[in-house]
């Protein structure tokens, strides 16, 4: 036990003197360590920075060569972004990385289309070519009006006269024979359309069909008319109470009624629609009117059948080349639709006739609306119009309301 503690006491004051001359090292430590951070820096203040070509260059660790300033892409490409060496690039713009050509003044694709402000996907004019050309016939429309969405200018600007904007292009063309609806229809509707006048009850839509038929008539022209509503002698009277000569024309031999019952028709379509065709080319007609064709597609309780049947029918009237008005009920909930939503999809034109009801219920209007008509510049506004005792007629400078 003495020996042991005789050991503690001399081993104190030693690890005391240890400790203060490490104390006294760690000093000189750090004043090493500031002495060897003012070397490095005295060494990378000489040192020479290797050339980007040679190995010594901050290789890369993906086996690519990357120039300090500003140099070749890491991933094998050229850096958009290199201005240090431009002397073998053939434009003022540098390459793009993903080996477009980007030529900074020249406003290039990144993904190598055309410049120059064309399609970004190759294409030359963008969508403001042949859809714009569509629309108005002067390149500033869009996606069938004038200007834009639907309105006459899209979006509330002043709209282009439409004398002004009329279709330019060799297609023939014919009036309506409705007054104030022609001067709506820009150059007229395309020979051998197929149109229809959609409309619920009292809107007109016979007397749309028979003045249609009226225009071809009193300029020397044939046409024949289909009614699955009323008898031929019902449809002679109608014409005769607005002046129109039908009785001398069917005499003269330009002019076919034909009454059919549409059960008939809807059993046996298929070679009633062989017979159209046939009558059209033996009677040369200019103009053909079935009125209606809501009354054929009522025959047919399966919606798939019904589509086929008057998509058949439809594209059967196209085929015989003659210019056909169809007429259609329209659908209780909306007046814009027909009574089964089929043939206005099917036809090259469609006029909405409509009752207009104000607020005040004062007065009930009926106007009339172009939904669409292929191959021509057209109004989209609504119109008044009245049936008088010498047929319809739109008030084109008057408003509804």
């Amino acid at each position: 036990m003495r020996e042991a503690e005789e050991a503690e006491e001399d081993d104190s004051p030693r690890a005391t003197a240890d400790a203060d001359s490490e104390s006294e090292t760690g000093d000189d430590g750090e004043s090493d360590t500031d002495a060897g951070t003012d070397d490095a820096t005295d060494a990378d203040s000489t040192a020479e920075t290797p050339p980007a070509d040679e190995p010594g260059g901050s290789d890369d660790p993906f086996g690519g060569s990357q120039r300090s300033a500003g140099g070749d892409d890491p991933f094998g490409g050229v850096n958009g972004d290199d201005t240090a060496d431009t002397t073998d690039a053939p434009d003022a713009g540098a390459s793009d990385p993903f080996g477009g050509n980007q030529g900074s003044t020249e406003g290039g694709d990144p993904f190598g289309g055309n410049a120059g402000g064309g399609d970004p996907f190759g294409g030359g004019e963008g969508f403001g070519g042949d859809f714009a050309d569509r629309g108005s016939g002067r390149g500033g429309g869009g996606f069938g009006g004038e200007g834009g969405f639907g309105g006459d200018d899209g979006f509330g600007s002043e709209p282009e006269s439409f004398d002004e904007a009329e279709l330019d292009s060799d297609i023939d063309r014919i009036d309506v024979g409705i007054e104030g609806l022609d001067e709506m229809i820009l150059g007229g509707v395309p020979e051998r359309s197929l149109m229809v006048s959609i409309g619920s009850a009292g809107t007109g839509k016979t007397t749309f069909g028979l003045q249609f038929l009226t225009e071809a008539l009193e300029n020397g022209g044939r046409g024949i008319y289909i009614t699955l509503e009323e008898s031929r002698e019902a449809i002679l009277s109608t014409a005769e109470e607005k002046g129109w000569s039908f009785r001398e024309w069917r005499n003269e031999g330009r002019l076919a009624i034909v009454a059919m019952d549409p059960i008939e028709m809807a059993n046996s379509l298929s070679s009633i629609r062989n017979d159209i065709s046939r009558l059209v080319e033996e009677f040369n007609a200019d103009r053909l009117v079935l009125d209606s064709v809501s009354l054929l597609e009522m025959m047919y309780d399966h919606p798939a059948e019904r589509r086929s049947e008057v998509f058949d029918f439809a594209r059967s009237l196209k085929r015989a080349g003659v210019t056909t008005m169809l007429t259609s009920e329209a659908s209780s909930e909306d007046a814009y639709t027909s009574r089964y939503g089929i043939i206005e999809y099917l036809v090259d034109a469609v006029f909405i006739l409509q009752y207009v009801r104000p607020s005040d219920f004062r007065e009930t209007r009926l106007a009339v609306e172009i939904q669409k008509i292929r191959d021509a510049n057209h109004s989209r506004e609504t119109k008044p119009y009245e049936i008088t005792n010498e047929g319809i007629s739109v008030y084109r400078q008057a408003n509804i309301f």
